[in-house]
């Protein structure tokens, strides 16, 4: 592996010259950056497995009483389809595609994720009616923060995407912007690397 190769998956290709050398340390370090965060999620999920019993549901509803995996089932196609989306988003910035077709797989993975989190807001609404709060048990209190926090970084994702939008029509897909879509698109597979966790272990196990 050269030195101008450095970090595969992270780089634009030679072809892109100062932007691909660039992506080589920038986007690495924010890749870096992503894993403290994912370090947050690991604490919330074993917050989660400690309350999974019937002393953590304190007499509450629980996983059986508040889950629709149907919803969630919807939930992870969305963001699961808005990864492979944003798969069109990298080739089109790595094979110099117009910035129309750039903007439009923005928009798709800005509108899947919008989808996410419709349905996922749906179910805590619906959680919520049937006294599934966060004050009612220490399992919902780690529920909703785990769940709502991925949900909270998927909108902050969708925003990322929209300011990216202005800036490939402002700036058109200059260096800096290609550099900014491959740093975004380490964070969106990272949220959906964290929901299939969340799908198995959250919404899966207590159900098995």
């Amino acid at each position: 592996m050269s030195e101008r190769n450095l970090y595969p998956g992270l780089n634009l290709g030679s072809g892109h010259g100062e932007a691909h050398e660039q992506a080589e340390t920038t986007v690495f370090g924010f890749w870096v950056f992503v894993m403290s965060d994912l370090i947050i999620f690991g604490i919330l999920f074993a917050s989660y497995a400690s309350y999974l019993d019937p002393i953590g549901l304190a007499g509450g509803p629980g996983p059986s009483d508040l889950f629709d995996i149907r919803s969630v089932a919807i939930q992870t196609a969305f963001l699961l389809l808005g990864g492979v989306a944003y798969g069109g988003v990298s080739l089109a910035v790595k094979y110099d595609h117009p910035r129309g077709k750039i903007i439009v797989w923005l928009l798709v993975c800005a509108a899947l994720g919008a989808g996410f989190l419709f349905f996922e807001i749906k179910d805590f609404i619906t959680q919520a009616g049937k006294g599934g709060v966060p004050q009612a048990s220490g399992w919902l209190s780690s529920y909703w923060t785990l769940v709502g926090l991925h949900g909270v970084h998927v909108f902050s994702g969708i925003l990322w995407i929209l300011a990216m939008i202005a800036q490939v029509i402002w700036r058109g897909v200059d260096d800096v912007v290609k550099v900014r879509l491959s740093m975004l698109g380490v964070f969106w597979h990272f949220l959906d690397l964290v929901w299939i966790a969340i799908f198995s272990f959250v919404f899966l196990v207590p159900l098995s």
